[in-house]
This record gives C-alpha cells, sequence and structure tokens, in this order.
C-alpha cells in the first residue's frame, strides 16, 4: 500500500513540473509509470462493454425491426371470412360500434354480439350472406357504401328487427333485399337497379320510412305503393318515362293530401313532368324536373 502511495505522489507532481497536452498526459499515466495498469485493463473493460452495447444495441434494433416487420405481416393477411384474426383487430371496435372502413375486406367480417353500428365502406364486398347477420340482432345502422356487391341473400336482413339505417350506395346492385320493417332511411343511389329489380310491395309495410335515395340508377318507372310516412324520395337521373295519377295521390280521393312528402327529385329522366299535372294535384309542393 506505501508503495502504491508513493507511486501515486509521483504521478500528482509530475505534470506540474513539466505540463503536456491532454493526450501526451494520458499516454504519459499509462506508460510512463507503473500505476495505471489497473486502469488501463478496466479501459480495455469499457472498451469490450462498449462493444457489447453496441453489438446489444444493434440486435435490440434488428428485433424491433423483426417485431414490427412480423406486425406489417399480421396486416397484410386478406382480411376476409377465413382469417384467424379477431375482427377488431381488422377494424376498430368502440362501443358498439365497428368501423371497418377501406380495408379491402371482400366478406362482412364476424361481428361482436352487440354491434349496434356497422360502417363498412369502400371495400370490395361482393356478397351479402343470410348468415352474416343472423345472430346480430342489435343493430340499428349499416353502411355499405362503395363496395362491389352483386348479391344479396334472400333473408340477410330479415331479422334485423332494430334496423333503421341502411345504405347500399354505390355498389352493382342490380334488386332490392328484403328490407327490415322499422327502416327510416334506406339509400341505394349509384347502383344498377332497374324497375323489374323492385316488388310492388317493397316499401308498402315500411311505415317508419322517411328518407328514400334511388337515384342514379336505371329505373323506367317510380316505386309503387310508397309509404305515407315518406318525406324525402330521390330518383333523378333514372330511364322513368311514366308516372301515373297514383303514384304519389289517390286518383279516387281528390281530398286526399300527402302531408309529409317535403321532398321529390326527378331530373335527369326522360319524363316531362308538366304532361302529368294530375299526378302531383295532393303534393304540398311540385318535383323537382324537367316541365317542358
Amino acid at each position: 500500500m506505501e508503495t502504491l502511495q508513493a507511486t501515486f505522489f509521483l504521478f500528482v507532481f509530475v505534470p506540474l513540473v513539466n505540463p503536456a497536452p491532454p493526450l501526451q498526459q494520458e499516454s504519459l499515466q499509462f506508460y510512463e509509470y507503473d500505476t495505471d495498469v489497473s486502469m488501463g485493463s478496466l479501459t480495455q473493460d469499457y472498451e469490450m462493454q462498449s462493444k457489447d452495447i453496441r453489438k446489444d444495441g444493434a440486435n435490440v434494433s434488428l428485433d424491433t425491426s423483426l417485431v414490427l416487420h412480423r406486425d406489417d405481416s399480421q396486416l397484410d393477411v386478406p382480411p376476409t371470412k377465413d382469417t384467424n384474426l379477431p375482427t377488431c383487430l381488422l377494424c376498430v371496435c368502440l362501443s358498439g360500434s365497428v368501423y371497418c372502413e377501406e380495408i379491402d375486406i371482400e366478406a362482412v367480417p364476424p361481428l361482436p354480439k352487440e354491434t349496434a353500428y356497422l360502417y363498412a365502406r369502400f371495400n370490395k364486398i361482393k356478397r351479402i350472406a343470410a348468415s352474416d347477420f343472423a345472430d346480430i340482432t342489435t343493430l340499428r345502422r349499416i353502411d355499405f357504401s362503395g363496395n362491389r356487391i352483386e348479391e344479396i341473400e334472400d333473408g340477410a336482413f330479415s331479422k334485423l328487427l332494430l334496423l333503421e339505417e341502411l345504405s347500399l350506395a354505390e355498389n352493382r346492385l342490380v334488386k332490392l333485399p328484403v328490407l327490415p320493417p322499422k327502416l327510416t332511411t334506406f339509400n341505394a343511389n349509384q347502383n344498377r337497379i332497374k324497375s323489374r329489380g323492385i316488388k310492388a310491395n317493397a316499401f308498402k309495410k315500411l311505415t317508419n320510412l322517411a328518407y328514400l335515395y334511388l337515384g342514379h340508377n336505371a329505373l323506367e318507372s317510380v316505386p309503387l305503393n310508397l309509404p305515407e310516412s315518406l318525406r324525402i324520395l330521390h330518383l333523378q337521373y333514372n330511364n322513368i318515362t311514366t308516372i301515373t295519377d297514383d303514384t304519389f295521390c289517390k286518383s279516387n280521393n281528390t281530398r286526399y293530401i300527402r302531408t309529409r312528402m317535403d321532398e321529390i327529385r326527378m331530373e335527369g329522366n326522360p319524363i316531362v313532368l308538366a304532361k302529368h299535372v294530375n299526378a302531383f294535384s295532393c303534393l304540398r309542393m311540385l318535383p323537382v324536373g324537367t316541365y317542358y
């Protein structure tokens, strides 16, 4: 211990007698005196630890990239009904609402049983099966706008007794499905629906229906048996060429007034509305369209 103290004493006073630049002092400490042998070993240990840290850091970075790559690969799994991923991993599930928008799904995913609102807009869904909603009786709103739906199985919506709003806009439908009884809003704009694709009593029993959107289709006539509850009717840009006195009114009742109807749009059709004045006698305002 005394030898180490003497050596240390010499180490302290040498720089004071003969100052040197820091790098020279450092070399003097390591080689001129034999006091820093342990420090040299510590320095070597430190360098090895630094290399280990850098090595470990690289490994951590590599592991992180692998984890991220693995997450991306999960998202790239085709999100169809055959996937093993839960619906709430593919979609966003929040307080009874399921948002499956713009994720390129090709079929309706399995839904949580408490789902009340489904938003599946702008995907690649081509078909709606009767089994898609068989066990989901809590649905109140469904939006399939902007898909590629060509077929809807019979009874697909028949068990949805609480459903109030349904949008099938911007699809490829040529006929309408059977609609649930409590529907208040139905949107089938921008499809390929012709008059023969709508049954005569398709809307008759929908006593809560207030908003009906059938614009930009291929209808040749106004749908029959429109309910008294209807407030807004959009039929613009179809191929409607005919209309009768019973389309909106009742020819056998000249006192009949359709009090709830606020708007009818028929512009963009080949029909000249001025030729069918009696067809609008029960309305509070004339339809929008061509009159001459």
